[in-house]
């Protein structure tokens, strides 16, 4: 066990957080994270509040380990969306893409804790204002939808942690344990993965896209819609978000996610935008959530006990 306050607050072995990527982040690779001893996260930024409630059931029956639920407030609808956490018997909430007033009241007197995702020190002020537990700092190398002003993981996170005591997952550019290390020695005492987690053999994505993953160069990724309208995302290189690229159009890059299903489950990458972080370069298989975590921790720890020991020879 790594223990952190991260981890007796959630009841985990590991400080170590899965993504809650829209239509990926469903039981199969949540319950899969937990079971390895991390928290697998359950999403609903696909909008799909039935479907959502049918995979937190689905998790009950797959693991008996913490798992939680992220709220994308920009993507639920759903008024009772707190009442709605709360009666799947959820105990970890991780809020997103709003302002983290709007829910947190509610969910921490039905007793939850809630982690705020946050892209910059005043967003990160802001939530702990509002009364979280702690912080999802997320780097702008990061894939997914991101601040159009992104701030890297190397800069953000140092800067958040110095400013504010409270349990900090560092979330952007993070697939093994060198990195969680690298987020550790930066003040962070979690991390969370959301590209390292879509490659995974449990991921229910096809398999070009986790290939395209493998295969990508850590120059394969595009920042998208900077100047909006809408928010603005990272993802891979393609034909059709090299074009976006330099020319978002009139709407942005929304329209785009219209065929997301044909590019998440139908395979084809030039249908819509595959989502997906710097660190798509420094991966380089396909493995199971458990081998991943396994090699994650080992590497984490031999890593720090490594520095400790040749740094102390060092002062010697």
């Amino acid at each position: 066990m790594i223990k952190t306050r991260i981890t007796d607050m959630l009841g985990i072995q590991y400080p170590i957080i899965q993504a809650p990527m829209g239509w990926i982040a469903r039981s199969a690779l949540a319950s899969a994270v937990s079971n390895a001893g991390g928290m697998g996260i359950i999403e609903t930024s696909s909008g799909d509040l039935p479907a959502v409630r049918e995979e937190i059931q689905k998790m009950k029956g797959l693991t008996d380990k913490p798992f939680g639920v992220n709220i994308a407030q920009a993507y639920v609808r759903d008024a009772d969306i707190v009442s709605f956490v709360v009666d799947q018997g959820v105990k970890f909430v991780t809020t997103s893409a709003g302002d983290p007033n709007r829910y947190c009241a509610a969910l921490k007197e039905a007793g939850l804790t809630v982690f705020h995702v946050v892209p910059s020190l005043a967003a990160a002020i802001k939530a702990i204002e509002a009364g979280v537990d702690g912080l999802v700092v997320e780097g702008g190398e990061g894939g997914g939808f991101k601040s159009s002003r992104e701030v890297s993981t190397m800069v953000l996170l140092p800067l958040v942690c110095s400013r504010l005591d409270v349990p900090i997952v560092a979330a952007g550019g993070i697939s093994d344990g060198r990195g969680m290390a690298a987020a550790f020695a930066l003040g962070a005492e979690g991390v969370q993965m959301g590209t390292r987690m879509v490659s995974a053999a449990e991921s229910p994505v096809h398999q070009n896209w986790k290939s395209a993953i493998v295969e990508a160069k850590e120059t394969d990724t595009v920042f998208l819609n900077r100047f909006g309208p809408g928010p603005a995302c990272r993802a891979l290189r393609t034909e059709k978000t090299t074009l976006l690229e330099k020319e978002p159009g009139e709407n942005g890059v929304a329209p785009e996610f219209r065929r997301s299903q044909e590019l998440y489950f139908g395979g084809d990458m030039e249908a819509s935008i595959a989502l997906s972080g710097q660190v798509a370069g420094r991966i380089d298989s396909v493995k199971p959530v458990a081998e991943i975590i396994s090699e994650m921790v080992g590497e984490f720890e031999s890593i720090m006990d490594g520095l400790s020991a040749r740094y102390a020879r060092a002062r010697a």
